[in-house]
């Protein structure tokens, strides 16, 4: 059954009089691990067939070896040309260097969306700063305790991958390196302040790896000290460290250097690990989704890496001050595009920095290239999501609602999915900090195999 007819029937089982479906965001809402975290809850949650999701999943993870590959392949090894390229200042490369590793773990959140036909790539979001694992587990944990939703799957063969038991279990072997025969301590780390501002979802997601079996302490940078060759918080020894600062932070204030001195020190002694490592951030830098999206720079790449490229990322060109000097015919092309493209800056996220093309007039969409030459910027192929319809519970009204949808990916592999949702026409960025009326969903899959199969079948969590 696709998506849609699977989306018709739940909400026809939803308007039934009696039905427990209409209570499912307020028990997500009130779920004790998610009570941290304040946010709203679309009315229902969002269907996609699982072998599509594994598929994406798999593209996902060889698109993600090209991008490490780049600086090999397109630069000849010379990493200060491709940092050059990517617009990575001096201080944030040295912390990237300073910090060792510079091929990071497959580990992270890819947002997409889906235009009807198949699952666009819009980011990568590689390193553990990214958010959204606890939140995205709950919903779906939660949602599966009404009981006529369990039934609705268990009919359907709908299930989920649970994020943080993934990344527990990714946390769990990458810790075996330092510790042999118990869970390793684990501290997700903040920048100083960090807490104040992200506390809420961290602490879900504190919550939500307690729950899946691990102990988590949370703490800021300037909470740690290091003894004898590792990092200790208070006197517990720290095994591994959950990083959620990223360069930017380090160089940009005048103690950078001095708060992470100790989480640097036990790095590199080995006593505590670090995960994941800083150039996680370099190879999130959106200028590398460019270089492979432009036919003119991927000469050394293969016909099949090619063709997995553009099936699942849109149209991506670079613009920088030497795109204002050098290629006239690119630029003249985002002027008379704009209508089609979204300008995205490239080392920032959560929509900060971009501007809409069909939301803005053209002496706008000039100032905006040009001023965000200079710091880098990407332009984007504008991908139109799917309607996702949903029954409002109290008017009774079926609405259409836009979905940015966020899959989330270890070493292991497809670690799950969730999505963020605004009302259709309400603005071409899906945020849930520049929203009103954005919620979250959770995401169930529907596997094509007899109940019984290898699959996500029966309303079954892995």
């Amino acid at each position: 059954m696709s998506a849609e007819r699977l989306t018709a029937q739940y909400n026809r089982e939803f308007c039934t009089p009696g039905s427990e479906l209409a209570a499912v965001a307020q028990h997500v809402k009130d779920f004790p691990t998610l009570a941290p975290w304040h946010g709203e809850y679309l009315a229902r949650p969002l269907f996609v067939a699982e072998r599509e999701l594994r598929e994406f999943a798999d593209d996902l993870q060889h698109l993600i070896e090209i991008l490490f590959s780049l600086p090999d392949r397109m630069f000849g090894g010379d990493l200060d040309a491709f940092r050059s390229v990517l617009g990575i200042s001096d201080g944030h490369w040295e912390a990237i260097r300073r910090f060792g590793e510079l091929v990071p773990p497959h580990y992270g959140r890819a947002d997409m969306y889906h235009d009807g036909t198949s699952f666009k790539l819009l980011e990568t979001n590689l390193g553990s700063e990214s958010g959204g694992w606890g939140l995205a587990s709950e919903m779906s944990r939660a949602t599966m305790e009404v009981d006529d939703f369990a039934d609705f799957a268990r009919r359907n063969r709908l299930g989920y991958v649970h994020p943080v038991r993934a990344a527990v279990e990714a946390l769990r072997r990458f810790g075996a390196q330092v510790v042999s025969g118990r869970d390793p301590v684990v501290a997700m780390l903040e920048w100083r302040g960090g807490l104040a501002d992200y506390g809420e979802l961290w602490l879900n997601f504190q919550s939500a790896v307690r729950s899946a079996g691990l102990d988590i302490l949370l703490a800021e940078v300037s909470d740690v000290h290091e003894r004898g060759g590792a990092l200790y918080l208070g006197d517990r020894k720290i095994d591994v460290v959950y990083r959620a600062f990223v360069p930017d932070q380090i160089v940009e204030e005048p103690d950078g250097w001095d708060l992470v001195a100790p989480v640097l020190r036990a790095q590199r002694a080995g006593g505590t690990l670090l995960y994941t490592s800083l150039s996680s951030n370099m190879f999130a830098n959106k200028a590398c989704l460019a270089l492979l999206s432009d036919p003119a720079r991927r000469r050394s790449l293969s016909e099949d890496e090619c063709r997995l490229i553009d099936r699942v990322l849109p149209w991506t060109r670079l613009i920088n001050t030497d795109t204002f000097r050098t290629d006239t015919d690119l630029v003249d092309e985002c002027l008379e595009r704009r209508e089609q493209l979204i300008l995205k800056v490239n080392a920032r996220g959560g929509g900060v920095g971009a501007v809409v093309g069909w939301e803005t007039d053209d002496a706008t969409w000039r100032r905006a290239l040009e001023n965000s030459a200079a710091e880098g910027c990407v332009v984007q192929q504008r991908v139109i999501p799917r309607p996702e319809l949903v029954v409002d519970p109290e008017s009774g009204k079926t609405e259409e609602w836009h979905a940015a949808y966020g899959m989330f990916y270890t070493p292991h592999g497809c670690a799950g999915a969730y999505a963020k949702v605004v009302p259709a026409g309400s603005g071409g960025i899906i945020s849930i900090a520049s929203h009103a009326k954005a919620c979250s969903a959770a995401v169930f899959c529907q596997s094509d195999l007899p109940v019984g199969g290898e699959a996500l079948a029966a309303g079954t969590a892995t």
